[in-house]
């Protein structure tokens, strides 16, 4: 178990403090600090929230939310990559015992993060590089990425400085079984990911 920082006043985290400011005067959008840069992204669509409660269903049926794992969406992670620096994936795998490694902001230490999931929004490149070597640097095991702009399902493993190692593509029609460092066998069926992804056509 880590040792939980204490937590600073956001008068001397004027990033933080900006960051939460704009929390504040736009309600839904997630804000986040990634190499020391502020990223704003709006209030997903509906087809971006289909696409992670069709997500879930597979952990839930592997057994990974609850006994020593939870399945969560909206977590704070906090980042090597600064001094300010937080993410707030999509959705993550986290150990059970999340609430003792709470640092700071509502983030948490990313040692108890097993997995976490983005499904791309308008700002896309965020997800597909600057988080990319954010999470590999917070040596976060597997990061799974929803692209629902170029259609497709990354799963990225083996973090090694600031990139993964293990970098694979899913295209519709292929089911992937992801690591077993999760802690259960999650099978995910991409088409049906993406399908849920995308708005749905009226006959």
């Amino acid at each position: 178990m880590s040792a939980a920082s204490v937590e600073r006043p956001h008068d001397e985290r004027p990033l933080i403090a900006e960051a939460n400011r704009l929390m504040d005067r736009n309600p839904g959008y997630r804000v986040e600090i990634i190499g020391g840069q502020i990223l704003v992204t709006p209030p997903p669509d509906g087809p971006h929230a289909r696409a992670l409660t069709t997500l879930m269903l597979p952990f839930f049926t592997a057994g990974l939310h609850g006994g020593e794992a939870e399945v969560l969406q909206g977590v704070g992670l906090w980042l090597p990559t600064d001094t300010e620096d937080y993410a707030i994936p999509d959705l993550v795998v986290v150990d059970s015992d999340i609430d003792d490694h709470l640092i700071e902001n509502n983030c948490y230490d990313p040692v108890c993060f097993r997995l976490v999931l983005e499904v791309t929004s308008s700002n896309w490149k965020n997800d597909l590089k600057a988080k990319v070597a954010a999470y590999a640097e917070a040596k976060v095991p597997v990061y799974v990425i929803v692209d629902r702009k170029h259609q497709r399902l990354h799963v990225l493993t083996d973090p090694v400085g600031n990139e993964y190692a293990g970098h694979r593509f899913h295209s519709s029609g292929q089911q992937v079984t992801l690591p077993d460092s999760i802690g259960a066998k999650v099978t995910l069926d991409v088409t049906e990911i993406l399908r849920a992804g995308q708005p749905r056509k009226s006959d």
